[in-house]
């Protein structure tokens, strides 16, 4: 289970604070919305367990590389998780299991490039991944990657490397039926932010050897049990909300935190900004960005809070070298923890952040597991919900995002005109 403690935050809050939110009461009425399909999806797991771990194992035993092509919510979840259990540099270091490259996710050529080239000639496959089937980022990567595949295994050994990750009967639905692809079916009502415990998160990360039974028991334990703390955490942050906290950043000491900092911002953003309104979210990870934000964060407008995450088990033991060839007066040091180290920073950076009017939540996450990972995932997607329905918004839906995709489309009409 994930632990919230708030008390870095009660001096900002008035009488009870988040306890006088009735966040429960917010929840209870979460499943009657249409995009509440993820609540039960630690239930509904084993339905598509074996499927996706067929897959993975066809994918494992004739590809040195998986492409995962798709922008937002259909890569950002995976990629957390990749990063989260395995490391940020999982494709540089020694492993059984194929590397996994991002595409989609921008519109540089550049990018698609370096992507080809990295790859080389290794055997790879593509899990191109978009609940629309219509996103033109995705679309165009899928072209590039398809002809490569085309070129290299001709259409019938491309029909087995791709793999298609969509809603039943979008674009991509109907091309995977045509051409014969393996398809896996984004369940009803599961928007692309709140799909991480799905097929669009699950295969990349049974690919890249991660125990997905054991990332969905972390789910179904945090389901299950923890309500409380997940209530408590989105009603602190609409009480602080209501003090003129209109940012929130999410810290971390570990840097492979970083890519699940990512996905939190789309999910949160995209959830709770509509209607001039919301608490815009933000990332920072530490120690690295206290030499870029940190002034500001002390000293800059107060119209922050901020979030730890804390691991209470570390992965790594590694201590500060001893020795007289160490003449940096870092004596006192000498063969003390990195951990402990990462921790004293993270205390007195709290300390100095509350001294300086920035009320502060706490995150306590047991280890950086793969059912860690499946217990945060599950509680920030409650935890964010709620919140949006006590700010008085729909979380689930993104209108916003739809201005600039026709404005971008008008703009292409407009040059294949000229």
């Amino acid at each position: 289970m994930i632990k919230v403690a708030i008390e870095g935050a009660m001096n900002a809050l008035d009488g009870d604070g988040p306890r006088a939110i009735n966040a429960r009461k917010a929840f209870d009425g979460l499943e009657t919305l249409d995009g509440a399909g993820w609540v039960n999806l630690p239930m509904d797991y084993t339905k598509t367990s074996q499927s996706i771990k067929d897959a993975s194992a066809k994918i494992s035993d004739s590809s040195d590389a998986l492409v995962v092509i798709g922008v937002g919510g259909s890569y950002l979840g995976a990629r957390a998780a990749i990063e989260f259990i395995k490391s940020p540099n999982y494709n540089a270091l020694p492993k059984s299991s194929p590397d996994i490259y991002f595409a989609g996710l921008n519109l540089s050529g550049e990018y698609l490039e370096q992507v080809a080239t990295l790859i080389g000639e290794r055997d790879f496959s593509v899990n191109v991944v978009s609940k629309s089937g219509s996103t033109l980022e995705t679309a165009i990567a899928l072209r590039f990657f398809k002809e490569l595949l085309l070129k290299r295994y001709g259409p019938d050994g491309t029909k087995d490397r791709i793999y298609v990750t969509t809603d039943g009967g979008s674009p991509f639905d109907a091309m995977a039926a045509h051409d014969g692809y393996c398809r896996f079916e984004i369940p009803h009502g599961v928007g692309g932010r709140y799909s991480v415990l799905t097929a669009v998160g699950l295969l990349p990360c049974a690919v890249a050897g991660i125990d997905i039974d054991d990332m969905m028991r972390g789910a179904l334990e945090e389901m299950e049990t923890g309500i409380d703390d997940a209530c408590l955490y989105a009603s602190a942050r609409q009480a602080l909300y209501r003090q003129g906290k209109n940012v929130e950043i999410l810290s971390c000491f570990e840097p492979a935190f970083c890519s699940m900092g990512q996905w939190w911002k789309q999910l949160f953003g995209e959830s709770e900004g509509k209607a001039v309104r919301g608490i815009f979210p933000a990332y920072a990870d530490y120690t690295a960005d206290l030499h870029s934000l940190g002034q500001y964060i002390q000293q800059g407008e107060r119209m922050l809070m901020e979030t730890f995450v804390t691991f209470n088990q570390p992965r790594s033991a590694l201590t500060i070298p001893c020795g007289p060839e160490h003449d940096d007066n870092l004596g006192e040091l000498s063969g003390m923890s990195l951990d402990a180290v990462n921790r004293a920073a993270s205390e007195a950076v709290k300390k100095a952040h509350i001294d300086g009017g920035v009320p502060v939540i706490e995150l306590y996450v047991p280890d950086m597991s793969a059912k860690s990972f499946g217990t945060l995932a599950y509680f920030f997607q409650r935890a964010c919900a709620v919140s949006a329905l006590l700010s008085g918004v729909n979380p689930f839906g993104q209108p916003g995002v739809e201005a600039y995709k026709k404005n971008l489309l008008a703009t292409l009409e407009q040059i294949k005109v000229e």
